[in-house]
C-alpha cells in the first residue's frame, strides 16, 4: 500500500503489548503483523483512546439543545440538567434509547426474514424454499394455528399473517406471548409490559425519552421492558424461527473455528454480519460448478467460504462451514493477505474494514441497503435473485486471487467443536424420537447432578482481553456443575478454547460430567447467533412447563452473563432477560452511576417486583461466584438445597434387576 494511503499510527510513548489484549494466538500473530506493517487496529485505537468518563456512566444528556448537560458521577445529585432533569431521569433515558436501538436492530432483522418468508411462500423467491416443514407446523401450533389436514402453503400463509402482528399491531399482545409461562405472563400483564407490536413499542420508547416527556425513571424502565420483550419474544424469536423453517433447524455437527481454515491455494471469501440470506446465497454460489470452474481456471483448487461474527455462527450449526473468528478479529484476518473478498451485510461491521482491506490488496463488499461504508464496493443483495450478488462477489474474489500481491501469512491454528444445539435438538437429545422432553434436564437439576443453567453470551470488546473473561468464567461454572449455553461471539471464544468438545466434560464437576458422558454432549452448548438468544428463552419456558422448578421463569436456577459486551443490542438482550425473570450480569462497564435510585432499581428493585435483576462485575471468578450464588438461592427457594446421591442407573444395575 502506498505511503499516502496508509493509516497513520499515533506516536506512542509506550509500545503496546498485544499479549495483554488477546488470548487468541491467531489474532495475536496478525496484530503483531499489522503493527510491523504500520497499520492500526481497533486494539491500538482502544489503547490510544480512553472512554469518555461522563458518557461511560451515562451522566450526560444530549437530548435537546439547551445542553449537552454534564452531571458529576462522583456527586450525582449535586446538580440537575438545564431542564431540571435528575441523574435518574438522564440515565434512564440514555438506557432506554440503547434498548430501543438494540431492539430495532434485531426486530428489523426479524422483519427482513419475515418479508422473505412471505415471498418464498408466494413463489416469488426461486432460490429458497421451506426446508423444515415440521418446524413450520410446530411454530404454527405454538401460537394456535390449526395444522391438521391442511397444506403447507396454507399453514405458512396463516403463520405469516399472524407473525406480522409482531411488528405492526397497535393493540393486543404479540403472538409469541402464548409461549410465555402463564405465571410469568400474568406478572407482565399486572405491570403492563406485555408487548403490543415492536414498531409501536420502539416508537413510544423514543417519544418518552424526548425532552419534556417521561421523567420518572421507573416509568421509563417499564417501557424499556416492554420494548425489550418485543425483541426477545418478538423480533428475535421470529428471525430464529423463520430461519429454521427456510434454511433448516440446526443439529449438532462438528465444525472448525479459527484462521487456520484459510487456504492459500484456494479463493477465500469471508462473510460477516447477521442476516443469513446473504450467507445462504453465498453457499449456493460457491458450490456452483460454473464458479468452481472459473476458480480452477484462475489456478485455485477451489472456493473456500468462511464465516465471521453471527452470520458465521448460524452456518456453523446449519452447514458446518468453518468460522474465522469473532468480532474483534475481523481486522486481523484481513492482515493474513489471504482473504480475497469480505462480504458484509448489517450489524457489528467496523468502518475501518475497507481501509484495512486496502492495505492488503483486497476489498470489502457491502450488500445491504441499510449499511454502506465509504471505501467499500456496494453490490446489493436481493432475495428474489439470491445468487446474483454472491456470483459477483465470487467473480471479484477470483480476480483478486489471480492478482494477489500481498504477502500471505496464515496462522495455522485450527480448533474444533460441536455446534448447532437448537431447542428442538436438545428436546430430542434428552428424550429420543418418541419421548422427546426436557424432563431429564429438570430431573438432573432437581437431583443435584446439574446445579443450574447459565447463558454466557455476547460480544468481544477490545477494552478487555479478548476471550479471556468468557473462557475463565465458563471453566469455573462447569467446574461447579453449571451447564452452560451460548450464542454469538462468546461461543466462538469457547470453541477456540476447546470447551465445545464432548471431551471437555473432564473439566466439569462430577455431576455435570456424568450427565455429559451419558448423553454424549459437551458441557457447553452452542445455540447459534446473538439473535438466537430467543432459543434460551424457549428453553426456559420449557423448563417451567415440564415442572418441578417453579411456575415462573424467575423461579428457575438459571443466570445469564455478557462478560465482554459492546453493542446496544446487548443492552436490549439483557433487559429482555431481566424482564423475563433472569439474573443477568454484564462486564466491561455499565451505563449507570452506582448509588443512584435508577441504578438501585435495575440491580434490586426489579427483582423485588418479581422480575430478574441486573448485575455487574469484570473479574470472571467474581462473575461466576455471583451467578452460582443466585442459582443456589433459587435452588433453596425450590427446596433443592440438599443434593441427592448422584448415581446413574448403569447397565450392570439393569442386568441385575432383570435377573
Amino acid at each position: 500500500m502506498s505511503d499516502e494511503k496508509k493509516p497513520v499510527l499515533i506516536e506512542k510513548a509506550k509500545k503496546i503489548d498485544f499479549k495483554e489484549m488477546t488470548t487468541c494466538p491467531s489474532t495475536l500473530q496478525m496484530l503483531q503483523k499489522c503493527e510491523a506493517d504500520g497499520n492500526e487496529t481497533l486494539f491500538t485505537r482502544a489503547a490510544e483512546m480512553k472512554p469518555c468518563p461522563i458518557g461511560k456512566e451515562s451522566a450526560c444528556c444530549k437530548n435537546c439543545f439547551m445542553g449537552p448537560c454534564r452531571l458529576n458521577s462522583k456527586d450525582p445529585y449535586a446538580k440537575v440538567g438545564v431542564c431540571g432533569a435528575t441523574i435518574d431521569t438522564i440515565a434512564a433515558r440514555n438506557f432506554a434509547r440503547m434498548v430501543a436501538a438494540g431492539g430495532a436492530a434485531h426486530t428489523d432483522h426479524g422483519m427482513a426474514m419475515l418479508d422473505m418468508f412471505r415471498d418464498v411462500v408466494n413463489g416469488k423467491v426461486k432460490g429458497f424454499q421451506i426446508k423444515d416443514e415440521q418446524k413450520l407446523k410446530s411454530v404454527a401450533e405454538s401460537i394456535g394455528i390449526v395444522t391438521e389436514d391442511r397444506s403447507i402453503k396454507d399453514i405458512a400463509l396463516d403463520l405469516y399473517a399472524e407473525l406480522e402482528r409482531t411488528y405492526t399491531q397497535v393493540e393486543g399482545e404479540i403472538p409469541f406471548a402464548k409461549r410465555v409461562p402463564p405465571k410469568t405472563l400474568e406478572l407482565w400483564r399486572k405491570h403492563g409490559i406485555v408487548p403490543r407490536g415492536a414498531m409501536r413499542e420502539i416508537m413510544e420508547m423514543m417519544h418518552r425519552t424526548h425532552m419534556g416527556v417521561d421523567q420518572d425513571y421507573k416509568n421509563i424502565v417499564k417501557q424499556c421492558s416492554r420494548t425489550a420483550l418485543a425483541d426477545g419474544w418478538g423480533g428475535s424469536m421470529v428471525a430464529t424461527e423463520i430461519s429454521d423453517i427456510i434454511f433448516g433447524t440446526p443439529e449438532p455437527r462438528v465444525a472448525g473455528v479459527n484462521m487456520g481454515f484459510l487456504k492459500e491455494d484456494q479463493v477465500n471469501v469471508i462473510i460477516h454480519g447477521h442476516e443469513p440470506l446473504l450467507f445462504e446465497g453465498m453457499i449456493g454460489a460457491s458450490n456452483d460448478p460454473a464458479n468452481l470452474e472459473k476458480a480452477k481456471a484462475a489456478g485455485a483448487k477451489g472456493i473456500n467460504l468462511l464465516g465471521m461474527c453471527c452470520s458465521g455462527a448460524e452456518v456453523l450449526g446449519r452447514h458446518g462451514i468453518p468460522h474465522a473468528g469473532n468480532f474483534v478479529s475481523t481486522e486481523a484476518i484481513l492482515a493474513t493477505g489471504a482473504v480475497d473478498a469480505m462480504g458484509v451485510d448489517v450489524q457489528c461491521i467496523m468502518q475501518s474494514l475497507p481501509k484495512m482491506a486496502a492495505c492488503y490488496g483486497t476489498k470489502v463488499y457491502t450488500t445491504n441497503p441499510r449499511a454502506r461504508i465509504e471505501g467499500a464496493v456496494h453490490i446489493e443483495f436481493h432475495e428474489h435473485t439470491p445468487f446474483e450478488a454472491p456470483n459477483q462477489i465470487i467473480d471479484m474474489a477470483i480476480n483478486r486471487f489471480s492478482n494477489r500481491t500481498a504477502r500471505i501469512e496464515i496462522p495455522q491454528r485450527q480448533d474444533w467443536g460441536v455446534h448447532g444445539f437448537s431447542h428442538e435438538y436438545v428436546n430430542y437429545m434428552l428424550g429420543g424420537k418418541y419421548r422427546a422432553s426436557y424432563t431429564p434436564l429438570n430431573e438432573n437439576i432437581i437431583n443435584g447432578r446439574i446445579r443450574g443453567v447459565a447463558g454466557v453470551v455476547g460480544c468481544t470488546n477490545p477494552r478487555v482481553k479478548q476471550d479471556w473473561v468468557h473462557v475463565e468464567l465458563v471453566k469455573e461454572l462447569i467446574r461447579n456443575n453449571v451447564l452452560v449455553v451460548q450464542t454469538g461471539c462468546s461461543s466462538i471464544a469457547l470453541a477456540k478454547a476447546g470447551l465445545l468438545r464432548p471431551d471437555a466434560a473432564v473439566l466439569a464437576g462430577e455431576g455435570l460430567q456424568e450427565v455429559c458422558e451419558t448423553v454424549g454432549i459437551p458441557p457447553v452448548l452452542s445455540l447459534g447467533s446473538c439473535v438466537d438468544n430467543s432459543r434460551i428463552l424457549i428453553a426456559c419456558a420449557e423448563m417451567v412447563r415440564i415442572g418441578g422448578l417453579g411456575d415462573k421463569i424467575s423461579d428457575l436456577p438459571v443466570a445469564g452473563c455478557a462478560p465482554e459486551y459492546m453493542s446496544e443490542k446487548a443492552i436490549c438482550i439483557g433487559q429482555y432477560f431481566v424482564a423475563s425473570g433472569v439474573y443477568t450480569i454484564f462486564g466491561v462497564t455499565f451505563p449507570t452511576v452506582e448509588g443512584t435510585k435508577f441504578h438501585d432499581y435495575l440491580f434490586n428493585g426489579l427483582e423485588e417486583e418479581g422480575f430478574g435483576k441486573w448485575g455487574f462485575a469484570t473479574d470472571p471468578l467474581e462473575i461466576a461466584q455471583l451467578m452460582i450464588a443466585h442459582i443456589d438461592k433459587k435452588r433453596a427457594a425450590l427446596g433443592l438445597s440438599e443434593q441427592k446421591e448422584r448415581k446413574l442407573f448403569s447397565m450392570e444395575d439393569r442386568r441385575a434387576a432383570q435377573s
